[in-house]
């Protein structure tokens, strides 16, 4: 009902939402994940960072180690051998990929009073399977600290802190993954998240054959399943099982 409160309420998730990509982006030159995987370590890394591999070094445990923040050199991989022109549909050969996934070693990436480093050359770490959670969760608490309680949150990944003014539950639609523009399911929300992980989501070939989300045991896209949704109680731990489960 008041909308100058609304707006300022607005401005600060943006400012949130900036300061976290300016932490966590793969693309943003001065970025502070951008400064760790070039060179191999940072100081006095700011909270989101620390927090985010903090939550993803649980999820690797707990997931036996299928969800790893340091396939980014799989992805490094693929990416630049279907830039090419005349790139072989069949994928990259297998030692460049074997010596990409002797790179991906979450036991390499070590957080000590505030610092981090890696212990292994060629260490790269993407926090593309948590951080949009981790920013949902984080904006969801600068509303509930305001008061808010009748929210839907949908940052790439979506969180209630209440059911929708009217009362009801908010209707979540699940894409289809072999149809787009139509939905798998319907789930209800009034509370906590869901998170939804599918190869084709960012595919590297025109046949949609390869994406995204990297096995790390064998170096290749993952072929279990090609939608897996997860509701939890927050964002940033559904969106990293729903990478890790996939």
């Amino acid at each position: 009902p008041d909308r100058m409160l609304a707006e300022r309420l607005l401005a600060r998730c943006r400012t949130l939402i900036l300061n976290l990509e300016n932490q966590f982006s793969l693309h943003q030159p001065g970025s502070s994940l951008r400064r760790l995987n070039r060179d191999g370590a940072l100081s006095n890394a700011p909270r989101g960072l620390l927090d985010v591999l903090g939550i993803a070094s649980d999820i690797h445990q707990s997931t036996e180690g299928a969800f790893d923040v340091t396939v980014q050199p799989l992805w490094r991989l693929y990416a630049t051998h279907f830039a090419g022109p005349d790139a072989n549909p069949a994928g990259p050969p297998l030692e460049e990929i074997e010596a990409a996934r002797r790179c991906v070693d979450a036991s390499a990436v070590h957080v000590e009073s505030g610092n981090i480093r890696f212990s292994r050359p060629g260490t790269s770490v993407t926090l593309n399977g948590i951080a949009q959670g981790y920013i949902t969760d984080r904006v969801a608490h600068l509303l509930r600290g305001a008061g808010m309680e009748n929210v839907l949150l949908d940052l790439g990944e979506f969180r209630a802190l209440g059911p929708h003014p009217s009362g009801r539950a908010w209707r979540i639609g699940i894409q289809d993954p072999q149809n787009p523009w139509r939905l798998l399911d319907t789930v209800s929300l009034k509370r906590g998240a869901i998170a939804t992980s599918g190869g084709y989501g960012a595919v590297f070939d025109a046949g949609g054959n390869f994406h995204h989300l990297f096995d790390p045991a064998s170096g290749r896209p993952a072929r279990h399943y090609r939608s897996l949704s997860v509701r939890g109680p927050d964002a940033a731990r559904a969106d990293a099982l729903s990478t890790g489960l996939s």
